[in-house]
């Protein structure tokens, strides 16, 4: 199966859900090229973008968990190659 190169992201709403997010992203840290993320105070939410490179069966286990949380949205966009 082949790799995509993507972006993938997380909207926080739910601050509870910071450690479990974090943890997420770090046992998927082998396909994230790069990462950033930004509190946004004044709307009580916090923002990351990651770009990943990964099989889709990665790139979907890392949304999936991601999804499942609580006060968690997460939208991915994927090259097609």
């Amino acid at each position: 199966m082949g790799k995509r190169v993507g972006v993938v992201a997380i909207i926080i709403e739910d601050k509870e859900s910071i450690p479990m997010v974090n943890r997420i992203l770090s046992k998927y840290a082998e396909i994230i090229i790069g990462r950033m993320g930004v509190p946004y105070k004044e709307k009580n939410l916090n923002i990351i973008s990651a770009i990943i490179d990964g099989t889709t069966d990665e790139i979907g286990g890392l949304t999936g968990q991601l999804g499942k949380l609580q006060g968690v949205a997460v939208k991915s966009a994927l090259s097609k190659n």
